[in-house]
């Protein structure tokens, strides 16, 4: 149970590293471009010794897959069973669906049948608009990936992230840094699912899936913006960020286990 924590912590940790070196680069005129998961994977596939790169990565993406369901069915992190305790648990389902989607893009490029996986947010809002109340179901979607991304902030802010980590080893320089490191890559994840649960409003609005767009989108659309190449850098830089802290936990968070 713990090899398959700290591996996925790792293979996650590389993913987000991905997303946010190609948004660093778009940013910096170095090429680069905005991309979301299953892009950083497909990444992956095109870099030398992409073979070897792919089957570590896809493995460690399912192993996290693995340890989220594990959390979720033998509450692993005490949650309980109140309507917050079973909403975590759910949220952890979802996460492990999600992971094991990641690690089946990787496995498909092994295997040379492409990625597959895009359009994700645009499918699940044309599903959505196609059912009664159809654009209220999208709206609350949206509302809760904006809630999801406050609640990113207050991670952030109040530094929970760190809570489960055991730093005590690292000298208090160190440490320091590694905190603020991980606080910012939280928050600039916030900042990417505010944007995300913004395109499903707008889509819901205007009654087109198309406007429902995913992580890669939101960064295409900082770059958009009034001193964009600013914004975009600062976003991918809190993104690295977000890599390191999840290599941190890979490290050094402890793994409860059944």
């Amino acid at each position: 149970m713990e090899w398959a924590a700290r591996a996925g912590y790792t293979a996650r940790g590389a993913v987000y590293a991905v997303i946010g070196a190609l948004a660093l680069m778009l940013a910096t005129g170095e090429g680069g471009q905005a991309t979301d998961t299953h892009g950083a994977v497909a990444e992956v596939a095109r870099q030398p010794f992409g073979s070897v790169l792919l089957v570590l990565l896809g493995v460690g993406l399912l192993a996290f897959a693995l340890w989220r369901f594990a959390q979720a069915a033998w509450d692993l992190e005490d949650k309980g069973r109140s309507g917050k305790g079973l909403a975590a648990r759910v949220g952890m389902v979802g996460s492990g669906v999600i992971h094991a989607s990641l690690a089946l893009t990787a496995f498909n490029l092994l295997r040379g049948r492409g990625g597959g996986g895009g359009g994700g947010n645009q499918s699940l809002t044309a599903k959505l608009l196609s059912q009664p109340f159809g654009q209220a179901l999208v709206v609350l979607v949206g509302l809760s990936v904006m809630a999801f991304a406050g609640y990113q902030f207050y991670r952030a802010w109040k530094g929970k992230m760190l809570e489960k980590l055991t730093l005590s080893g690292l000298a208090a320089r160190q440490r320091t840094w590694v905190e603020r490191i991980c606080k910012a890559g939280v928050a600039a994840r916030g900042v990417v699912f505010l944007l995300v649960g913004w395109f499903f409003i707008q889509a819901a609005l205007n009654a087109d899936p198309g406007e429902a767009g995913g992580l890669g989108e939101a960064l295409g659309t900082l770059a958009a913006q009034p001193f964009g190449p600013w914004l975009l850098g600062a976003v991918a830089l809190g993104l690295v960020g977000y890599a390191v802290y999840q290599f941190c936990a890979a490290r050094y968070r402890h793994i409860p286990t059944p």
